[in-house]
């Protein structure tokens, strides 16, 4: 198969990358965000992208969405961090092909690509929902968070620190922070010494 990789860290690219080609594929193209992935896919049509789904520009989600309404030929996997069904139930409204968690990516991706071939999908057996929003919280707030800033919250609920929701999401501390400065902007959270972490212990329930 002809295949397009796109991730916003070098590290996961380049050894998703490898993996991939020593499975016998041909990486066509390997990119660090959304935009230049669904540029490559229209322009070219591979027969698979593995995406990220947290990617600058357009995240894995609106890549597949928009090559799903463009009725394109080139299946979509995703490659992610986030394992919600929520999420997974959202991206498959958009026909895609497989949903592999980052952290069961070895021998995940190999299985999947293995389905695909065979005309199969192919999603995470690990998948399970690890987290569910307290009834008491108010859902039309929560719901103008990104996927990336709920699952931020969530990490935060547990206590992890900005440094170490950067090495789980992989991303830079720099991000990490980015992301809670929005989240404490869109939740209306006073900018008080621990405001956020209180609030997220109390709202967000395991």
């Amino acid at each position: 198969m002809k295949i397009l990789i796109a991730d916003d860290h070098p590290l996961t690219l380049q050894g998703t990358v490898s993996y991939v080609e020593k499975m016998g594929h041909k990486v066509v193209c390997s990119c660090s965000n959304g935009k230049a992935a669904l540029n490559y896919i229209q322009l070219h049509t591979p027969d698979l992208a593995i995406l990220d789904l947290n990617m600058p520009g357009l995240d894995g989600i609106e890549v597949a969405q928009k090559i799903f309404e463009n009725k394109s030929q080139t299946k979509i996997v995703l490659l992610t961090m986030h394992n919600e069904i929520s999420v997974l139930n959202k991206a498959k409204e958009y026909n895609i092909y497989g949903y592999i968690l980052k952290d069961k990516a070895f021998p995940d991706l190999e299985n999947c690509l293995k389905e695909i071939e065979n005309g199969k999908k192919y999603f995470s057996t690990s998948m399970h929902n690890n987290f569910k929003l307290d009834p008491t919280a108010s859902s039309d707030v929560l719901s103008s968070l990104t996927l990336s800033e709920r699952k931020i919250i969530e990490l935060i609920a547990t206590q992890k620190t900005s440094k170490q929701i950067a090495e789980l999401l992989f991303l830079s501390e720099k991000t990490v922070e980015g992301h809670r400065t929005k989240i404490i902007e869109k939740l209306g959270i006073p900018k008080e010494k621990n405001a956020l972490l209180i609030w997220a212990i109390q709202n967000i329930k395991k």
